[in-house]
């Protein structure tokens, strides 16, 4: 063999071997190139798909959430104005029963513009006794009973005439006013002392009488009231106190 065509051929075969390799090296860079392009256009274009998905779906997500927080605020609003309503209605009941009871109250104790006012006894349904004291002496007790089915009131004093040819009725002892008028219940009584006579014989005009008549405030005519023993000896000294609502009291003067 020719040495130089030999080598030749040697140096021929490096040459091809090398343009393989080369276009080996570029393929293979080529297909890299591609693939890192392509990972990165995929990952580019997958961010971008996913991005306006996201960025839409969270601005749907908020305009939701946005949407039950309104329906809840108008729900609480709902559920507070419900409520109010409700403490409103209860506030109402309250005072309505509230005034009923004050309106009961004020029926129980007799005041108001409902209740009928009471009205003076009448002499005819009061029963008026008169009896004599051991003490203090030259004095006597008048008694006047409700006997009506309604309570009424003695105001002020009883107008006593002794006898017949009495020419003014006994005065009254002013210190004996009370403080209040007399209010008397269906059988509840009242009294006023009577002083007949001076304790120590100084009264002038003295004498005895047969008859006692009384009356009260709003009525007019008197009624006779028996005297025990039938009669009693007066005289100047004379004097009758308010009515009182116990004994004790009207013979306090």
């Amino acid at each position: 063999m020719n040495v130089t065509a030999y080598r030749r051929g040697r140096t021929v075969r490096t040459i091809a071997a090398s343009i393989v390799a080369v276009a080996a090296l570029s393929v293979t860079a080529a297909c890299g190139g591609g693939g890192d392009g392509g990972s990165d256009n995929a990952g580019k274009a997958n961010s971008s798909a996913t991005a306006p998905a996201s960025g839409t779906d969270a601005q749907g997500a908020d305009k939701a959430e946005g949407g039950k927080e309104n329906q809840g605020g108008k729900e609480n609003q709902g559920g507070k104005g419900s409520q109010g309503g409700k403490e409103g209605a209860a506030g109402g009941k309250e005072g309505v029963t509230g005034v009923k009871d004050a309106k009961s109250q004020t029926q129980k104790s007799g005041g108001g513009s409902e209740s009928e006012p009471v009205g003076d006894c009448d002499i005819n349904k009061t029963a008026i006794t008169v009896q004599n004291v051991k003490s203090p002496i030259n004095h006597m007790l008048l008694k006047a009973t409700n006997k009506a089915g309604v309570d009424c009131k003695l105001v002020g004093y009883p107008g006593l005439k002794f006898g017949a040819n009495a020419q003014a009725a006994t005065p009254v002892n002013e210190d004996s006013k009370p403080q209040a008028v007399v209010m008397l219940a269906p059988g509840e009584s009242a009294y006023a002392g009577i002083t007949t006579s001076a304790a120590d014989g100084s009264g002038a005009e003295g004498g005895k009488v047969d008859s006692l008549e009384v009356f009260i405030d709003g009525s007019e005519d008197p009624k006779p009231v028996e005297l025990p023993g039938g009669s009693v000896y007066v005289d100047s000294a004379a004097k009758v106190t308010y009515w009182q609502t116990d004994a004790q009291t009207a013979l306090t003067w």
